[in-house]
Order: structure tokens, then C-alpha cells, then sequence
């Protein structure tokens, strides 16, 4: 099995030193964080700002300090585009002088405390919940709905459906406009307009009416394509691991505590009251967002900042990189695409994403497959949905797994960072926890066959172990085709959210005839046994990208492009320590002359 320990024997044989890494994971510009030819206009614009970039023992965003200085921007973040980055190389006028993030690092985001940090992103986490809440407590109500509105159940769970897929595009949708005016304003549409149609639905007079109500309460959404925008605002790639495990534990965690409340809410209140409830939790969340969460988007930042110098006159001519590339349709049009082009031509994108959706689709069939499931021991219909407590378990066990190996991997971020491999040994846990998937259908296929054959508990117990494969699956997926994909990491993610959104929606169709109509009287059993059956095929590709991930990112022009702009950065980075080492050398002879003297 590969060793992460021995990569730098790897490099050593193939005559490479550390500045000639030739990894597609690293921070692409990091380079501009050292001392660079442009350290003269960096130092007065540090003066006007009133900081000092002089400093080599800079404290990192996470706390810790660091001799490479302050570290560069996440690369989970969806600042992506290299249109995003040239900004902040172009001078298009000489009187002009655009912004850099080191000339006001102490404004962004990365410089928040710690205590400040994670007070945002507790507020983010509960943003995430609230919206995967709406996704799952819905079809609690379908079946009040169909009964007051005389339709089939199935024919109720389109509703359920469309919500789902447009919350899928919903997402890529909203992720551009966070990265043009901000992650702080888009949130707050997202949960003004996804308020309103709650109120559509609660008010529907007739079963057309819920289902534009839930079209446009889905497509309002913005979900992970802005929340993990936010972790990676305030964390570089190297220490963002604990958010996002942090965000990844409440996004998962929305989808399970929706049955449990929704089983109470079915049993004892009309269909309308699902509409209301979810109106009130979006409605705090909303609140709490407005005043605890500032804007962390940094080319944000950088503009109002930019505008505050020239208003007040101490740099009339600074700029913001924003305010030097105007908007452009054409660049929104490339941004909104490169989601849906990376999944389908990226095969690390595809298959891990399709893994991703797979597990997460199972969670919604469940959610419908529980109750005829638990009814055969007489279960209420609260019972059935209180039986969901078991998968919010294995998600915290899950994600304190997660913790212990970011520990481990914190330990030797060094040289993951430098490795070739470096990226694939995020996927070292997901090798042991990705068949707990399918051992958890399989267990829970043959004790679902009653009170004669199995306690109830035993269904419950491979329940938990299902869930734990699926977060680990999501978090190490996520993580790993961050550490892949660099600057492009928010369009691979964005494709993972997508497939987890859309097939979930699908779900929501094929579920109940699943369940009902496959294997005869053995239809529980067969339904979760095939189910099981396509999860191991889904998991195969995760051991095939850990032994080759490497020899697969190579014919990807994604990773390629990033691993030439990382040359060619370690290149200028290493010219320029010689002329200063040249320097150096020069000043010491001269000294010593003028002492002989």
C-alpha cells in the first residue's frame, strides 16, 4: 500500500528538491506570500493600511506561525476562476494600484480570532441544517396531502421530487453571484426568498400550487456552494479540515433530524403546519445570520476597503480587484458551466460524486422505507421517524472519526503538501469506512424481516453503520477533490453537491415502488440487497483513485493547468531567493571591505 511517509524518497529519485514539487496540490500563488519583486508597492500599501508585512513570523489565520509567512487564500474556496486571480496582477492603469490580499490581510477573513471564526461558523452550520431540514421533513406531509387533495401518494411525491432536483441546480446556481457581491448578501436572498415560498406553501389552495411553491423554495437554496465558501474564506486549504468536517456533520445531520420531527408532525398536526415550522427555523437562522456572520468574501472586502482609502483621501488611487474587472455575462455563463463540464469529463469528479450521491440517496429512501418497514412491530408513526436517532448517532461517530485522522494529517501536512500523492492520502480513512455502506444494506435487508425473526433494535443498529460510510464518504470525497483541484476544487465539489441533490430527488420516485414491488414477499430484503449490491460497484473507484489518483490527475487539464501555475510560481519564487541570497553575499563582502578600509 502506498505510504505517504516515503514520498519524499520519490522525489529525492527523480532528482527534484523541494522547489521544483511538481505536485498539483499546493497553493497555486503562494509564492506571492514570500517576499517578491513587488515588495516595494506591497510595503506602501501596507504603510497607508497600517500594517506591517515585515514581519517573517507571521501568525497564520489558525493561529500558528509559520516561516513561509501568511499563508494564501483556501483552495476549497470557490474563488476559483482564473478569471478571479488575474485581477490581482493587472495594473490597467499606472495611476491606478489594485489591492493585494497580503497589503490588507488583517481585514479578511483569515485574521478573524479563532473564538470569531467559529462563531461564524456555527451560524454557517446552522444555515446548512436548516436548509438539508427542508429537504427532509417534507415528505412527512405527503401523505396528508394527498389525502386532503385526493391524490395518490406517489403522485404527492413529485412535489418532493422537485424540490430536490431544483435544490441541485439551485446551488450552482447561487455559487457565482457569492463570489461576485458576496457570500453575506447571497445567503440572506437565499433565505429571504426560500422564507417567502414557505409561505406559497402554507397557504396553497390546491396540490399545484405546493408544487410551485416547492420549485421555488428548492431553487432558492444556495446549500454547500456558499457555506463551505464561507469555511474557506477564513481557513487556508492546510488547516480548513475541522470546518468543513464541521459543515459536511451539519449538512448530513439536516437530512436526519427532518423524520424525526416529521414523524411527530405528521401524527399530530395538518400538512400545513410542515410549511410553518420550516418557516420558523429558516426565519431564526435568517436573524442570526443577519447579525452574527460579516462578510468573508476577500475580493469583497478588498473593494469596500479600496472605496473607504479613496473616500477618505489617505490613497486616492487604490482599487479594488472587483472594481478593475467589471462584471461580465460571459464569465458568469463560464463559472455557471464548469460544474457540470468537470462531471462528466473528470473522472475523479464523476466517481466520487456519483459515490457521494449514491449513499446520500439512500438516507431519502429510507426516509420513506422506514415506515412500512417498522410498522411490521407495530411502530406509531413518531416511533418511525424517532428510529432516525440512530443515524444521527452514527454521523457524530462518523465525524469523530473524521477528527482523529485531520489530527493525523495536521501532524504531516508538510509533506502532503509537497507529495504527489499528497492528495490521495485524504482518502486513507474512506478505505476503511466506504463498505460499511454496503454492509449496512446488506444487514439491514435481512433484519427487516419482522418481529418473528429480529428485535427491531437489530434494523437500528445497521441503520447507524450505513451512516457512518455516508459521512465519510461525503467528507473525504469533498476533501479530496479539494486537495486535487486547487482552484477549480469549488466547481468539483459543486459537482459532488449536484449528484447528491439530484439523485436524492430521483429517490423520492422510485422509492416506495422499490420497496413494494421487488422479491415478493421477501420485497423489504431484495430492495436493500440490491441497493447494496450497486453500493459496492459505487465504492470500487475510491481503491482505483487511491493507488492511481495520481497517474488519473496527470491527463486531467484541470490538475494540469494548476500543477504548470504552480511551476511556474516556484520557479519565479526560487529565481528571485537566489538574487537574494546574490544580494546577500554582495552586502556581507561590502561590509567587510569598508571594515578593512
Amino acid at each position: 500500500m502506498p505510504n505517504i511517509n516515503n514520498e519524499n524518497d520519490d522525489l529525492s529519485t527523480n532528482g527534484q528538491g523541494p522547489l521544483e514539487d511538481t505536485s498539483p496540490y499546493y497553493e497555486t500563488d503562494s509564492n506571492q506570500y514570500n517576499k517578491s519583486l513587488e515588495d516595494d508597492e506591497a510595503a506602501a500599501n501596507a504603510a497607508k493600511l497600517g500594517i506591517d508585512n515585515g514581519d517573517e513570523n507571521t501568525v497564520s489565520p489558525s493561529g500558528s506561525t509559520s516561516h513561509r509567512g501568511k499563508r494564501r487564500k483556501s483552495l476549497v474556496s470557490t474563488q476559483e476562476s482564473v478569471a478571479h486571480v488575474s485581477p490581482y496582477e493587472q495594473d490597467p492603469d499606472p495611476e491606478k494600484h489594485v489591492l493585494k490580499e497580503w497589503d490588507c490581510y488583517d481585514h479578511l477573513g483569515y485574521s478573524f480570532s479563532t473564538r470569531r471564526k467559529w462563531s461564524v461558523i456555527a451560524v454557517i452550520g446552522i444555515c446548512q441544517l436548516s436548509m438539508n431540514f427542508n429537504t427532509s421533513v417534507y415528505p412527512h406531509a405527503t401523505p396528508l396531502i394527498a389525502k386532503d387533495f385526493n391524490i395518490s401518494e406517489q403522485a404527492a411525491n413529485t412535489s418532493q421530487m422537485i424540490f430536490l432536483v431544483s435544490y441541485a441546480f439551485g446551488c450552482e446556481l447561487w455559487a457565482p453571484w457569492s463570489e461576485e457581491y458576496g457570500r453575506w448578501i447571497v445567503m440572506q436572498c437565499s433565505l429571504l426568498s426560500s422564507n417567502i415560498w414557505q409561505i406559497l406553501g402554507g397557504l396553497a389552495p390546491n396540490f399545484g400550487s405546493i408544487v410551485v411553491a416547492r420549485f421555488l423554495g428548492g431553487i432558492s437554496l444556495a446549500g454547500g456552494s456558499v457555506t463551505l465558501g464561507v469555511a474557506a474564506d477564513m481557513w487556508d486549504s492546510a488547516d480548513h479540515g475541522y470546518a468543513v468536517a464541521f459543515v459536511v456533520l451539519c449538512s448530513v445531520g439536516g437530512t436526519v433530524i427532518g423524520p424525526v420531527f416529521g414523524g411527530l408532525m405528521e401524527e399530530h398536526l395538518s400538512w400545513h403546519w410542515n410549511f410553518w415550522i420550516q418557516l420558523m427555523f429558516n426565519g431564526v437562522t435568517q436573524i442570526l445570520h443577519f447579525f452574527i456572520v460579516p462578510e468573508t468574501r476577500s475580493t469583497v472586502i478588498m473593494d469596500r476597503l479600496a472605496k473607504k482609502l479613496r473616500k477618505s483621501g489617505s490613497d486616492p488611487h487604490a482599487y479594488g480587484p472587483g472594481e478593475v474587472k467589471p462584471f461580465s455575462l460571459k464569465e458568469l455563463l463560464k463559472t455557471w458551466i464548469r460544474p457540470f463540464h468537470m462531471f462528466v469529463c473528470e473522472p475523479i469528479v464523476l466517481f466520487c460524486s456519483l459515490l457521494s450521491g449514491f449513499a446520500d440517496h439512500l438516507i431519502f429512501i429510507c426516509n420513506q422505507a422506514f415506515g412500512p418497514i417498522f410498522e411490521q412491530w407495530h411502530f406509531s408513526t413518531t416511533a418511525q421517524g424517532l428510529t432516525f436517532i440512530t443515524l444521527v448517532i452514527a454521523y457524530l461517530i462518523g465525524y469523530v472519526l473524521h477528527l482523529i485522522d485531520i489530527r493525523e494529517q495536521r501532524k504531516i501536512m508538510d509533506r502532503m503538501l509537497h507529495s504527489p500523492r499528497g492528495p490521495e492520502r485524504r482518502l486513507l480513512l474512506l478505505l476503511f469506512l466506504a463498505p460499511m455502506l454496503s454492509i449496512g444494506l446488506f444487514g439491514f435487508a435481512w433484519t427487516t424481516m419482522g418481529p418473528h425473526y429480529t428485535p427491531w433494535i437489530a434494523p437500528c443498529i445497521f441503520s447507524a453503520v450505513l451512516g457512518i460510510g455516508n459521512y465519510s464518504i461525503y467528507m473525504a470525497t469533498i476533501d479530496y477533490m479539494v486537495a486535487a483541484y486547487g482552484p477549480y476544487s469549488a466547481s468539483a465539489t459543486g459537482g459532488n453537491g449536484f449528484a447528491r441533490d439530484f439523485l436524492a430527488g430521483i429517490a423520492a420516485m422510485y422509492a416506495t415502488p422499490l420497496y413494494n414491488n421487488i422479491g415478493h414477499r421477501f420485497h423489504f430484503q431484495w430492495a436493500s440487497t440490491l441497493l447494496g449490491c450497486l453500493g459496492i460497484l459505487c465504492t470500487i473507484p475510491i481503491y482505483v483513485f487511491y493507488w492511481k489518483g495520481p497517474t488519473i490527475r496527470k491527463r486531467s487539464k484541470f490538475a494540469q493547468a494548476l500543477s504548470e501555475e504552480f511551476e511556474e510560481g516556484r520557479r519565479k519564487e526560487h529565481k528571485y531567493q537566489q538574487k537574494e541570497q546574490e544580494g546577500s553575499a554582495t552586502s556581507t563582502t561590502l561590509g567587510s571591505a569598508v571594515e578593512d578600509v
